[in-house]
């Protein structure tokens, strides 16, 4: 037998990131640490952690794209470097952000010539687009009083109470008063009479909006300005109608053609999309269009020339990528119309496949319409002892992520369930998403409820509407506690 003997080539350690020092390192995080790590370290460190985020795929809690073609994604690492505010060194990417303003505010027939330019500009996303649309019109009001020797220092804004958060910060920043419409068990959009009733001369706008966040549902904006017309013929005020169109402005136009929402009705004169929701296109692009250049007052573009050459600019911020813009524009040439329109479409069908899915648990009441952005929302019914925060918890469990909430004022006491379906869920996951809520449902059958066990002895006798007895509720609340002591008791990790 041959012995042989090996000696090492070099005495350099082992280049792994997990056999480093740096996997027993606690990572700085209130503080910038002393010393620099290795790259790979820092990498595969972070990314390691990022493991514990949901999935964006399975996240149906959010409106925001979370796919697109590997073309666009190349198009956008190309030019993640650019600043899109440097117009004169980047005007390639300043033409098409132009392009993409005529493009959408056609798409929601704004009154243009052939050849006419298009009022608009790209954003962060709609809620910068909405802070904009409303400083537009409270310049313009503002404008209007002094024109007639009158106060302008209390400017309101009239929208119903499903309105998105980003309405209340414009209300607060920019100090104007928000009156809201409360909204009713059953009616969870603003109701057109009880706004036009809440105008009065100090009114900047009516918020209307397409697709609500909370059902999906289209306010219906025609009989808006039907009846606002009235009231500004009556008065003389002629208070305009912004279309807060975040969800529903890449959705109507391509599906629901005949529904006039937009520029063609004439009070409208701004409307704001999101090109990071149904315009297909990750988050952090928005739009806002104008109905005409005299709707956006000239004193709030500025105009700079320190990089380079006179250049108009109205925005909240000054610095931001490029990369979102040129997404925005290959989609826009990519799909066309029969390619929105294609998606949508298929976007709408997944959504009645999962509605009628969860309509055969039959424990559930669906609170969405099947007119709107597509999306599920739905309750549970009047008697169960279990909640929707529980289902939304245990679906967890299997990676969805699908949020529980109450509605604003009037209807906060009604709890929904949402699950919006994007350009990426398919038909097979709908049918997996039914599967695994009937495996929650059948687990939550098994189990005492959360419900009774909050209740003090003062709140016994209804639950979700049905009279109970103390003794069956006390029965619960034993079985409940019982099964936390028992499960304390378990040893493992599930």
């Amino acid at each position: 037998m041959v012995l042989s003997q090996t000696t090492p080539e070099s005495n350099e350690p082992v280049s792994s990131t997990f056999g480093s020092r740096y996997a027993l390192t606690a990572l700085p995080k209130y503080e910038i640490g002393e010393s620099s790590i290795p790259k790979d370290a820092a990498y595969q460190i972070i990314k390691d952690e990022l493991m514990l985020d949901g999935n964006p795929r399975l996240n149906l809690a959010s409106f925001v794209t979370t796919w697109m073609e590997p073309e666009c994604d190349k198009l956008i690492m190309d030019s993640i470097n650019k600043n899109y505010v440097d117009m004169d060194e980047y005007p390639v990417t300043t033409e098409l952000q132009n392009r993409c303003v005529n493009m959408i505010a056609r798409l929601f027939n704004a009154p243009l010539g052939d050849t006419e330019t298009a009022m608009g500009v790209g954003t962060v996303g709609s809620s910068e687009a909405i802070m904009l649309a409303g400083l537009a019109f409270k310049r313009n009001w503002q404008n209007k009083r002094k024109a007639e020797g009158k106060t302008y220092d209390k400017p309101n804004i009239v929208t119903g109470a499903n309105v998105q958060v980003c309405w209340e910060k414009f209300a607060r920043y920019f100090e104007v008063e928000l009156k809201e419409i409360k909204l009713s068990e059953g009616y969870y959009v603003m109701d057109p009479e009880k706004a036009v009733e809440m105008v009065d001369e100090n009114t900047i706008c009516v918020a209307a909006i397409l697709g609500s966040t909370l059902t999906g549902e289209f306010e219906d904006v025609k009989r808006l300005n039907h009846l606002l017309v009235k009231k500004n013929d009556a008065t003389g005020w002629n208070t305009p109608i912004h279309v807060d169109a975040a969800s529903g402005g890449f959705i109507a136009p391509f599906i629901y053609p005949e529904l006039e929402w937009d520029f063609r009705l004439p009070l409208v004169k701004s409307i704001n999309v999101s090109g990071h929701k149904y315009g297909l296109v990750y988050a952090g692009i928005g739009w806002v269009v104008w109905r005409t250049q005299h709707d956006l007052p000239d004193e709030l573009i500025f105009h700079i020339n320190y990089l380079g050459a006179d250049q108009p600019t109205f925005t909240l911020n000054f610095s931001k990528g490029s990369s979102q813009i040129i997404a925005q524009y290959y989609q826009l040439i990519r799909l066309g119309f029969e390619g929105y329109k294609n998606v949508m479409q298929n976007c709408r069908e997944n959504m009645l496949v999962l509605k009628e899915g969860i309509e055969k648990t039959e424990r559930f009441n669906i609170v969405s319409k099947d007119v709107g952005v597509p999306l599920v929302a739905f309750s549970l019914k009047g008697q169960s002892f279990h909640s929707e925060f529980e289902i939304s918890e245990m679906l967890r469990r299997f990676g969805w992520i699908v949020p529980a909430y109450t509605m604003p004022a009037d209807a906060q006491h009604i709890t929904v369930l949402r699950v919006v379906i994007r350009e990426d869920f398919s038909r097979t996951l709908a049918e997996r998403l039914v599967a695994d809520i009937l495996k929650v449902l059948h687990e939550l059958d098994t189990l005492p409820s959360k419900i009774s066990r909050k209740m003090g002895a003062e709140d016994f006798g209804n639950v979700k509407g049905k009279k109970v007895k103390r003794e069956k509720l006390m029965e619960v609340i034993v079985g409940w506690r019982k099964f936390v002591k028992d499960r304390k008791k378990m040893n493992g990790v599930c």
